[in-house]
């Protein structure tokens, strides 16, 4: 026991508490609820990947130490799968790098990029870790706000434009977007692209739900716009994509430099992970594109089952053009805080479900707004929607 009066915990991280994930996964094991929180899927992916992992955990594949940059099959996938899907061409050797899921490359980059000092601009609401990372590298956050228009969360570009000051490193970039589902589009990405060129930014591009987009909607890269290719750290995960989150495989592709950078800080975090599993990843990435159609299909169809359910149990619903979450409005309900409303929720109706809020530097914006998950079997979300239309019967 310390005597000191000294923080235990340094000032960079003091905001930052137990995270909300956390916290409501616990209150959904407490009350026995539904839990559409947290985002992970409650069936595994592909079983021949499944045993592919098996096979290399008997076969004595990974269960040592892998190789610090990832094994050289799954650095060879992911270099075709960005080639076969994007036209982008990454040498497997100097270009690519494996980490404990997208989490640790976000965290590595912010680390390797990031003096003290520096402005982060990113989009609010954004998922925890940005600014957690952010705040590890010793960076100051700039939140540009995704606002609702018309049925989505959209960007002021010219809001992003006054973001940027001299003191702007880099630009954080989420798309698709959790947790609001806005897919941004060919305008939005080119004038983001126009201004890193402008004014000499570096970018990373957190694109884990890249094969989660649906309607009209498209995954455009921001390495393939002119000028970005070799400013620009772009960041997948195989949970996301193959629905083994447990796991933890993701991976950054960027310019040699920049992947050197990035795998200079990402050694003395995870060093290595997830060995067997990487040879099951390689596997996954090369699967037929019908793999990767059926997977959206299904979710697509989770999606709308979640969309009609909540707008019928009362909430005005801002549906997704990708990713896995829904964001609703919790106003038409007579509610305004979504933190008290999320808190509740599993005592009224047995659902759980996380305040968005938690994603805002400016917590009023994000006040009426709660994001729930349809990675759920279809038998799942539809108890969760007769528990929701309680609130209203």
């Amino acid at each position: 026991m310390t005597s000191s009066a000294r923080p235990l915990l340094n000032r960079r991280l003091a905001e930052f508490g137990t995270t909300i994930f956390a916290e409501m996964s616990a209150l959904a094991l407490r009350t026995g609820s539904i839990n559409l929180g947290q985002g992970f899927p409650d069936t595994d992916g592909p079983e021949e990947i499944r045993e592919a992992a098996v096979r290399a955990l008997r076969d004595g594949r990974g269960n040592q130490y892998p190789p610090g940059p990832g094994i050289p099959e799954v650095r060879t996938a992911i270099a075709a799968h960005q080639q076969r899907r994007y036209g982008l061409s990454y040498d497997p050797d100097t270009e690519v790098l494996v980490t404990a899921g997208a989490t640790e490359a976000i965290a590595a980059a912010l680390l390797a990029l990031v003096e003290p000092g520096d402005e982060v601009v990113a989009f609010e609401p954004y998922y925890d870790s940005y600014a957690a990372c952010i705040a590890m590298a010793g960076g100051t956050r700039v939140p540009v706000t995704l606002r609702p228009h018309e049925g989505s969360f959209r960007l002021d570009l010219d809001e992003l434009r006054a973001a940027v000051t001299d003191r702007t490193r880099l630009l954080l970039i989420n798309t698709p977007h959790n947790p609001t589902g806005t897919v941004l589009t060919r305008e939005e990405l080119t004038t983001i692209a126009e201004l890193a060129v402008e004014r000499d930014l570096l970018v990373v591009t957190d694109e884990v739900y890249e094969h989660l987009v649906f309607d009209e909607a498209e995954h455009l890269p921001l390495a393939t716009f002119p000028g970005m290719r070799d400013r620009t750290v772009s960041i997948g995960s195989a949970g996301k994509t193959f629905s083994f989150t447990g796991w933890k495989v993701g991976w950054a592709t960027a310019a040699p430099g920049l992947i050197a950078a990035v795998r200079s800080a990402k050694q003395y975090l995870t060093y290595v992970s997830s060995g067997p599993f990487q040879y099951a990843v390689a596997e996954a990435l090369a699967l037929p594109d019908s793999y990767f159609a059926s997977f959206r299909e299904d979710m697509l169809a989770q999606r709308d089952l979640l969309t009609a359910g909540l707008e019928e149990a009362g909430f005005k619903v801002f549906r997704p053009a990708g990713t896995y979450f829904i964001t609703t409005d919790i106003r038409p309900l007579g509610e305004t805080d979504g933190f008290a409303f999320c808190r509740a929720l599993p005592e009224r109706a047995g659902v759980v479900a996380i305040p968005n809020a938690v994603f805002y530097d400016h917590r009023e914006a994000g006040a009426p707004f709660v994001r729930f998950a349809f990675c759920k079997q279809l038998n799942v979300l539809d108890e969760a929607v007769a528990r929701l239309k309680r609130l209203t019967s």
